[in-house]
């Protein structure tokens, strides 16, 4: 036990500057897990903007049922690296494609929620600029010096990073190049709806959990109370 405990102190001491140097504080992302239009506006971003180079190979497109999707409409307006509902969400692209493209294969995103937390996620979707150091021409806040350019753009618009005069590493500010097609708070609304859809897809059986594990306490507390009464009617009589 004293050697789990040491190995789980190293890894924290690890992990906790590589989150450090990649973002420093990130945004709390709102939660809208039970928000079923909000998980379907995010199950549109996703396939119409991620799902071109990311994967999702654990998700299958009929799990989007489970939104109050029809079978048709996942059909008409979702289904596209597939013709059959049953098929899990995989890409066209070439992983060796990929890495030669943007220097790594982008990471498949079916847990990519539980891996990274929604609020690295949201924060990272959001901080994106311009930066013609960059092969993409873009970078990064959250994740610096990251492969993937900026597919939101034309929603967010193109920004650059300007920091405070006298501050090293930051704190920085975003200057607007051109307007984006959404509002700020839109596109942060849009953001949201996705990293929800994301932490969504990485256990789509969640909500149902913990649905019952609520009449699972429940039923514990009641069969505690009755087994508590048997027991003290079962040794009344026992001196």
């Amino acid at each position: 036990m004293r050697k789990l405990l040491l190995i789980l102190a190293l890894l924290s001491g690890f992990a906790a500057p590589a989150m450090a140097e990649e973002g420093g504080a990130l945004d709390t992302a709102p939660s809208r897990i039970d928000d079923l239009a909000s998980l379907q506006r995010g199950a549109k971003l996703f396939v119409n903007y991620c799902l071109n180079c990311h994967s999702a190979a654990s998700m299958r497109y009929s799990r989007l049922k489970d939104l109050g999707l029809s079978e048709t409409e996942v059909k008409n307006n979702l289904l596209f690296t597939t013709d059959k509902i049953g098929e899990t969400m995989t890409v066209a692209m070439r992983a060796a494609d990929a890495k030669e493209w943007f220097g790594s294969a982008p990471p498949d995103l079916s847990v990519e929620a539980r891996a990274r937390g929604t609020d690295w996620l949201y924060t990272y979707l959001r901080t994106f600029y311009r930066d013609d150091t960059r092969p993409t021409g873009w970078n990064n806040l959250a994740f610096p010096n990251v492969g993937m350019p900026n597919p939101f753009w034309q929603l967010q618009g193109q920004r650059s990073l300007k920091h405070v005069e006298g501050a090293e590493h930051g704190p920085a500010q975003f200057v607007q190049i051109t307007q984006g097609t959404m509002k700020p708070v839109e596109f942060d609304s849009a953001m949201a709806d996705l990293v929800s859809y994301l932490d969504w897809m990485s256990e789509p059986a969640q909500r149902t959990r913990r649905q019952l594990g609520v009449w699972v306490l429940l039923f514990l507390g009641l069969f505690t109370v009755l087994a508590w009464r048997l027991n003290s009617a079962y040794w009344k009589d026992v001196k």
